[in-house]
């Protein structure tokens, strides 16, 4: 996430959108980073691998 998104002053004028965004906040605090085993194999390609991982000429 970039830092300008971060740091980024909200304004907000309506009680139920405040009443909505604070909700969020805490349902966000509540929810737990679960870490994922990943199932597929990553690779890293570059150049004219890409044109060859999509069928491209």
């Amino acid at each position: 996430m970039a830092t300008k998104s971060i740091l980024k002053n909200v304004n907000i004028n309506d009680k139920r959108f405040a009443h909505t965004f604070v909700s969020a906040l805490e349902e966000a605090a509540k929810t737990k980073y679960e870490p994922m085993q990943l199932t597929r194999e990553c690779t890293e390609i570059t150049g004219d691998k890409i044109k060859e991982f999509f069928k491209k000429k």
